[in-house]
């Protein structure tokens, strides 16, 4: 029987969001219906609520997140009522050509619910990311639900639903970061702090950490990076080469997403060097770099989505590493907060005061 819970929708573009009853289904088959218990505040919801992803509105916002199944449908196996879940927005199909390809972190025919959830009207809701997670209760694919050890933090555990798991994985999977490398990462929001943490948890020997902002520099000094250099003050180019013996960095993270922090992230790189592109950018943006160059310095030139994770095998990892102490997701946390202020959320994200807001259901 369809239940009626609270949750947040963008229901413009532009416009405040505000909470209304959302109608959530019955899991149908494959399908599974969480209780919701804590969803960090993503940058990805505030492009949603801006239209900057699509117009399909309202929408359903929050997807970082993480809860408890009450419920699943017909065929569901992986996940039980009372399993405490990580959602993720890359639920993977197994039968793609990357996913018979041994490569499922690339499946190209991910899913969603199949059903809908709705306001009380009848009206259909976008949910973010296929997830819908500012609600007390939300219905998903079942393969988005990742089980974990239940003893962390519901606030903590969901910032891996995006994030937090796009940077980490951009240093682990995509840059495979090893042992003694140098690197730098450019934009030290939640992604790019995040990335710190997973070069650093890689256990690379030099860190450098690159904003214009000196209140990320310091915490990213916090989460393992070696040395800070405010671009806003000092060329970054000259300053990672500087660091790294005139060479430039084994991997750099370009976490902002802009034609001119990449530009900087191309030429930060040691010959044969990789560059990770996590920083996600707009339509418009345009990309120009001599062809000779590309060719000439050699490496690697990577897009990260979703930090190349596996769910499956990721989550369950990074949680435990945590439980061990071994990587602070914690201080990713900048502040608990209600379902009803979710619009204040956005301002501080807009100013750069927070690294993640969480609603606490």
């Amino acid at each position: 029987m369809a239940q009626e819970v609270r949750g947040v929708i963008a229901p413009g573009k532009d416009e405040p969001v505000r909470i209304e009853t959302i109608v959530v289904p019955d899991p149908g088959p494959g399908e599974a219906v969480v209780r919701v218990q804590a969803c960090g505040v993503c940058h990805t919801d505030l492009h949603y609520k801006q239209g900057g992803i699509s117009d399909d509105f309202p929408f359903l916002l929050g997807h970082e997140a993480a809860g408890v199944v009450e419920s699943v449908g017909a065929g569901v196996t992986d996940v039980a009522p009372g399993d405490f879940v990580i959602l993720n927005w890359r639920a993977v199909c197994g039968q793609c050509r990357a996913c018979l390809r041994g490569r499922p972190w690339y499946c190209f025919d991910t899913h969603n619910a199949r059903q809908k959830m709705t306001l009380t009207d009848g009206t259909e809701l976008s949910p973010a990311l296929g997830i819908g997670a500012f609600a007390e209760k939300t219905l998903v694919a079942a393969g988005q639900c990742t089980k974990v050890d239940p003893a962390v933090s519901p606030a903590v555990a969901g910032l891996l639903g995006c994030g937090v798991m796009a940077g980490i994985g951009a240093a682990i999977n995509t840059g495979d970061v090893g042992r003694g490398d140098s690197v730098a990462v450019i934009g030290c929001g939640g992604v790019g702090d995040a990335a710190v943490a997973g070069a650093n948890l890689a256990g690379a020997a030099k860190i450098i950490a690159v904003d214009i902002d000196d209140r990320k520099l310091a915490k990213a000094r916090t989460l393992g990076a070696t040395h800070t250099v405010n671009s806003k003050e000092t060329d970054p180019v000259e300053a990672i080469r500087e660091l790294t013996g005139g060479f430039g960095a084994d991997v750099v993270i370009e976490a902002v997403g802009r034609p001119e922090t990449y530009k900087q992230a191309f030429y930060a790189r040691d010959l044969a060097g990789t560059v990770v592109l996590v920083g996600v950018p707009t339509p418009e943006m345009k990309l120009e770099l001599p062809l000779l160059d590309v060719f000439g310095r050699g490496g690697a030139l990577k897009s990260s989505w979703y930090g190349d994770c596996l769910p499956s095998r990721d989550f369950p990892m990074l949680i435990d590493l945590h439980l061990q102490g071994r990587l602070p997701l914690d201080a990713f946390v900048t502040e608990t907060i209600r379902l009803d202020e979710v619009e204040k959320a956005f301002e501080r994200m807009h100013h750069g005061d927070v690294l993640r807001s969480v609603v606490v259901f």
